[in-house]
């Protein structure tokens, strides 16, 4: 099957108004020479059939054929086959073509025949931003026409449209399009300007986002969530600067919300990593509480990961009070976890041993992250009771105790003569785990050995051969020399035999 045939101009001319309005902002002319000899930005990379899983055969076909046979084509290929499509097959077979548009379109149109030219409106759409997205915008715009015809374009039509112009760095011709929705049957409204200045600060461009919506605030009036969004960009851009001007107009414009967590949230995240950011973080939030409002989780969670990584105990021990003042929101887990992970590095065992008993008794659970980091870091300052008890807990609240830990806890438990407990945590990696138990294995052996516990290291030395983990010839000559000198020669001949014969 050939794969050449012509493809749709992509450099294609702006949204074409169905009527001109002197009331709208007036734009430069679509036909200029800058519009003609548009560069075309590099066509995103798609999802394809071919690394989709479970794909049903007939929606399989479909997409290898459009993706295998040229435009001109397609469609006798197509009734070669003699499948029935439905609306569904039609929406699968869609999604997996972005890579082949003229193609997809073809079996769009054939397709339509046995729909009764009744595709569904998300079938239109695709369609739509399929050739957004490959920046066959003439085809595209050709597309929007006949689903007005059938009355089914809507918001998510102009979405499309906004995004495709966007990524194409043609923001220009997205807020043209933004500018005519109304003469395609579509409200010009707060939510469509939010659809627009999202997809505009998705693709890192916030500044045009902010400099397009002070030139239609006064047309339409922006709400809490057109300013989260343009706060939500400044955050993805590092931009505090920005960040603090747009801040300081959504207090003029909507004034303060408690509900606006989601601004306060990427407005407070995006001041965090400058070099004064925490101080001025903690002005805000009280300012913010001043007036009823507060940041979120969110917020919360990140300014803690950011105490953490700089070990800055009493900043994150001041946001914690902050949060827990007023009843702002409630930890988590992961809030708690990192709390205990810092409290931990700050060698304050016994505040993250608190924040553990308190999590509990304010109804959250901790995880297996929980345990392991207190479990860990305890072995490693050598606290041996609590270590064993944290473990104990951890595995009697069915949460796993990494193996590296238990590595560690086991040398750490025999070091200090503890067999007790070393034998407890082998015998739960054994459980549990199924490999590289060669090494804590042969320390267990030989350190019960060494401990002169020879009738449970000779134990723990056929546990082994049983079970297949390799017992050192360094282990066994320990063994042999600790037995021949307790007259137990026997013992250690009847495991020598069965080392060999495993």
């Amino acid at each position: 099957m050939g794969k050449k045939h012509k493809r749709p101009n992509r450099t294609s001319s702006s949204p074409p108004p169905l009527r001109h309005d002197h009331h709208k902002r007036r734009h430069p002319s679509p036909n200029t020479d800058s519009d003609r000899h548009h560069q075309t930005p590099k066509v995103p990379c798609f999802p394809s059939y071919l690394e989709t899983p479970n794909l049903p055969p007939k929606v399989r076909l479909l997409c290898d054929i459009i993706a295998n046979t040229s435009s001109s084509t397609v469609e006798r290929v197509l009734d070669d086959t003699a499948i029935r499509v439905s609306s569904e097959d039609v929406e699968d077979a869609l999604k997996l073509s972005y890579g082949s548009p003229s193609s997809a379109v073809k079996f769009f149109r054939w397709s339509g025949h046995q729909l009764n030219d009744n595709h569904s409106p998300y079938a239109w759409n695709l369609v739509v931003d399929m050739l957004g997205k490959n920046f066959f915008f003439d085809a595209m715009w050709d597309a929007v026409k006949s689903m007005r015809k059938k009355g089914l374009q809507s918001l998510a039509t102009f979405a499309s449209i906004f995004s495709s112009y966007v990524i194409a760095d043609r923001v220009r011709e997205a807020i043209m399009a933004f500018d005519v929705m109304e003469q395609y049957g579509c409200p010009r409204d707060v939510v469509a300007l939010n659809s627009l200045v999202s997809a505009i600060c998705r693709d890192g461009k916030t500044v045009q986002a902010a400099d397009f919506l002070r030139s239609v605030k006064d047309l339409i009036r922006p709400d809490a969530d057109t300013y989260a969004i343009l706060l939500e960009g400044w955050e993805n851009e590092g931009n505090s600067g920005a960040a603090k001007q747009t801040f300081d107009e959504m207090v003029i414009d909507i004034g303060w919300d408690p509900g606006n967590v989601a601004a306060y949230d990427s407005f407070l995240n995006t001041l965090l990593p400058a070099p004064d950011g925490r101080r001025e973080v903690m002005k805000f939030i009280q300012t913010m509480r001043d007036r009823g409002c507060s940041p979120g989780i969110k917020f919360y969670r990140i300014a803690l990961q950011e105490c953490v990584k700089t070990n800055d105990l009493k900043g994150a021990q001041l946001l914690w009070e902050t949060m827990l003042s007023r009843n702002i929101c409630r930890p988590d887990t992961k809030l708690y976890n990192s709390m205990i992970a810092l409290h931990c590095s700050c060698d304050e065992s016994n505040l993250a041993r608190g924040m553990l008993d308190e999590m509990v008794c304010n109804g959250v659970f901790p995880n297996s992250e929980t345990y392991n980091v207190l479990f860990k870091f305890l072995i490693r300052r050598r606290k041996l009771e609590e270590a064993f008890s944290i473990f104990n807990e951890m595995v009697q609240n069915e949460c796993i105790p990494d193996q590296t830990n238990c590595n560690a806890a086991v040398r750490t438990f025999l070091d200090l003569g503890d067999a007790y407990k070393a034998i407890k945590v082998w015998k739960y990696i054994i459980e549990n785990y199924d490999s590289d138990l060669e090494g804590t294995g042969n320390l267990v052996v030989a350190g019960l050995r060494d401990l002169d516990r020879i009738p449970e290291a000779v134990k723990y030395a056929e546990d082994m051969i049983a079970r297949g983990i390799k017992l050192s010839s360094s282990t066994l000559s320990k063994l042999k020399h600790a037995l021949v000198e307790v007259g137990k020669g026997p013992v250690y001949d009847e495991l020598l035999r069965k080392w060999k014969t495993r």
